[in-house]
């Protein structure tokens, strides 16, 4: 029984910030986690994500705004997201990667709203 629980989600004004927090259950052996989202009319995409490991990787349209944080023990995602603009409203999936026995895959939570307007 795989459980994610995102947050964090809401309305704000441009230029402002928000924090999306992912804390996931039932899932043994992930090795990265990370935020995707996706807008009406567009595909989704990697907003970013953190192995392990702690290399992390970045959408050029989010990099010196955005940072991802992971604390492992807990297995939760942070996304501290500063100077929102509009173009970053969209459906924000929480991701969990795993290995387990040569077997990699994909666990993804179900979304949580990001709206950036005046």
């Amino acid at each position: 029984q795989v459980q994610f629980v995102e947050s964090g989600g809401g309305l704000v004004q441009p230029g402002g910030s928000l924090k999306l927090s992912c804390a996931v259950s039932g899932i043994v052996n992930i090795i990265a986690m990370g935020w995707y989202r996706q807008a009406p009319g567009k595909q989704r995409e990697l907003v970013a994500s953190i192995t392990s490991g702690g290399a992390t990787n970045y959408a050029d349209s989010v990099k010196g705004r955005f940072t991802i944080s992971r604390d492992n023990a807990k297995n939760t995602v942070s996304l501290e997201m500063n100077s929102l603009k509009p173009e970053d409203t969209a459906l924000y999936y929480c991701n969990a990667k795993y290995w387990r026995a040569y077997v990699s895959g994909d666990y993804w939570g179900q979304g949580t709203q990001v709206t950036v307007s005046s």
